[in-house]
């Protein structure tokens, strides 16, 4: 295990420990594998049950409105972002935080499997509310894993280790979503349902397994000062946005790079528009998308332990331009010459780039904090985005109403913004 881990870190002695305890340093090649495969399961289940993609296609082949459609990135982001600030007051008061982790893993799982239930019971508008509910409950899971994860990789495994570490994970995953990527290119023409429900299979297993792995974690007690009363410690935890002036400075960098997010739904609508929507558009789409992890989360999960500021300029430059390129190639006419390929290269790019806002965006919050306050940085930031995402999702989606070109070409803004400010932020792997 050791020698594993000194291959794919590069540490010579297990050892490089720059800001968790002697006894979490020790066990850290131990964690960091069990990071990985559960990091890996989670992000496979990102993937394989995307709301950008595969749910979707799935409330279209069950006769939902439309509009249904048009709220599942709106509830599953800000759903699992809003909750968080009163999530950490209540898990500082736990000295071991890995059960948080595993038990909104779980939930998600579980919600996913339900989905399946409700798809084979119903149709129409009584399937799309049902599987919408289900949404909900998942993405409070959710927020309980993301509110808790990034402390306990703060406690586990040490600075310059933690963007390889989800460098890796984000790779294998999109591996795994490849490879159904081109299985599902195969599958007769005529089969609709039952390729998306295993799918759904597929990712709610993985997320059990998630939270089953995790739960072997060597995780040592952490400080509980401040825990308690949540709805009091998320006011007093909002004093963070004064004591660390980059804090508030990342919170707009983060705010406006959700354009990576929140334009990948037109991409995906400008790709059936130009090449239908037969199960096979979805398995190109499904394909690149992984294969924009695999090739470029490794490289992203260095350069953020390299230097995660840089890792916010560069995709905030890259997002704007492949947007202008993507409505012009629209404007021009391409897509109706070339087909859906125009805009499954723009997914797979804008897939690369999202895999980079991620990985970078959650480096530098991690390394932001300390094992005092990690857990409020990434709370207060997470509900920030929340209520940024909310806002920004009805604008966007107004604006979309004239065209997903015209809501592509908009959002280059936001991502040029983001470029701009993110140029102001203290490096932090650098000066380590």
């Amino acid at each position: 295990m050791r020698d594993l881990y000194d291959m794919i870190t590069g540490d010579e002695n297990a050892r490089v420990c720059k800001d968790i305890s002697d006894d979490a340093c020790r066990e850290q090649p131990t964690n960091f594998f069990i990071h990985l495969v559960s990091l890996f399961a989670n992000k496979a289940g990102d993937l394989v049950a995307s709301p950008k993609l595969v749910l979707p296609w799935l409330l279209g082949v069950l006769g939902a409105p439309t509009w249904m459609a048009g709220l599942l990135v709106p509830i599953r982001e800000s759903l699992a972002l809003l909750p968080q600030l009163v999530i950490a007051g209540w898990m500082r008061a736990h000295p071991i935080r890995k059960w948080f982790w595993v038990g909104g893993a779980a939930v998600q799982g579980l919600s996913v499997l339900a989905m399946i239930a409700a798809a084979l019971a119903f149709n129409g508008a009584a399937a799309g509310g049902l599987i919408l509910l289900l949404l909900i409950v998942f993405s409070l899971g959710r927020g309980v894993c993301s509110a808790s994860y990034k402390d306990v990789q703060g406690k586990t495994i040490a600075k310059t280790r933690r963007g390889t570490l989800s460098g890796y994970a984000s790779s294998a995953a999109g591996g795994l979503a490849v490879l159904l990527g081109a299985i599902l290119w195969f599958v007769p023409a005529q089969q609709h349902l039952t390729p998306i429900l295993l799918l759904l299979a597929l990712a709610g297993v993985l997320w059990i397994a998630a939270a089953v792995i995790f739960a072997a974690l060597r995780e040592f007690p952490g400080a509980t000062e401040g825990g308690g009363n949540a709805l009091k410690t998320a006011a007093a935890s909002l004093s963070l946005l004064r004591d660390k002036p980059a804090f508030g400075r990342f919170i707009a960098v983060r705010g406006l790079l959700i354009a990576t997010a929140l334009a990948a739904p037109y991409y995906a609508q400008l790709a059936r528009a130009a090449g239908g929507s037969s199960l096979a558009h979805l398995a190109i789409l499904l394909l690149v998308s992984g294969l924009a992890s695999l090739v470029s989360a490794p490289f992203w999960g260095r350069f953020s332990d390299y230097s995660s500021r840089q890792v916010l300029m560069l995709t905030g430059v890259a997002a704007a331009v492949l947007n202008v390129l993507v409505a012009l190639a629209v404007w021009t006419g391409l897509g109706h010459i070339a087909g859906v390929w125009p805009f499954a290269v723009g997914y797979f790019v804008l897939a690369g780039v999202h895999a980079g806002v991620r990985l970078g965006r959650k480096t530098y919050l991690t390394d932001l904090g300390n094992s005092e306050d990690r857990a409020q940085l990434t709370a207060v930031a997470n509900t920030t985005i929340g209520v940024v995402l909310l806002a920004g999702g009805g604008i966007v989606a107004a604006i979309g109403e004239a065209g997903p070109a015209v809501a592509v070409a908009v959002l280059a803004v936001p991502a040029l913004a983001a470029a701009i400010l993110a140029r102001g932020l203290p490096e932090l792997e650098q000066a380590a």
